[in-house]
């Protein structure tokens, strides 16, 4: 079984907030896949399903960001998960807006719901990194990313849920490198073909 977790904010206000891109991809992944109806537990919200053939428990913790591993780690010990079993989708300000890069261990890179998950459970776990750029300046950041993506952002960000969503199957096979492979290909820009030379006369 795989516990995949979103990372956001609870609430309305926070829905489109470039911080809830997790929330935006693990529900995604859910309606794809014809998960069964959210329910309250562990702090947050789960849905059950199967991705690929694997069982799989899709978790929003409720906590806001900064407490989000209390919410994982009830999870992880009601089904009595291993770290390896996690996957955890969130934002990720050191890469380009778009971009998906898979990992497993490292450090939280100051992001608070990773950080709050480190302590709770240990870092040996998988995450995706969803790309939403950066500011510019680290004292931008906070009101950064609890803005909403702006409308000319929408032309990367659907696509890019919509390629996650569509890919996540190989990711729960155990196949990060084709996951990536996947996203890249699908949410590339596509190029416009050079006119062609007119036949010589």
């Amino acid at each position: 079984m795989l516990l995949l977790v979103g990372l956001g904010n609870p609430g309305a206000e926070y829905a489109r907030n470039r911080h809830n891109i997790g929330f935006m991809a693990v529900e995604a992944i859910a309606r794809r896949n014809g998960f069964g109806p959210w329910k309250k537990r562990f702090q947050g919200q789960t849905a059950d399903g199967t991705v690929g053939g694997d069982k799989l428990l899709a978790l929003e913790p409720l906590t806001y960001m900064n407490n989000s591993g209390q919410s994982v780690a009830a999870a992880m010990q009601f089904f009595k998960l291993k770290p390896e079993n996690v996957v955890v989708i969130h934002d990720e300000l050191d890469l380009p807006p778009g971009r998906v890069r898979v990992k497993k261990g490292g450090g939280h890179g100051g992001h608070n719901g990773l950080r709050s998950i480190d302590a709770h459970i240990g870092k040996e776990y998988w995450r995706v990194r969803l790309g939403i750029g950066h500011p510019g300046d680290k004292d931008l950041v906070s009101g950064y990313v609890l803005h909403d993506f702006s409308k000319t952002e929408q032309a990367w960000l659907d696509p890019l849920i919509d390629a996650v969503a569509d890919a996540f199957p190989l990711m729960a096979q155990g196949q990060p490198e084709n996951f990536m492979n996947k996203v890249a290909v699908a949410t590339q820009p596509v190029k416009e073909r050079a006119p062609k030379a007119p036949p010589p006369k």
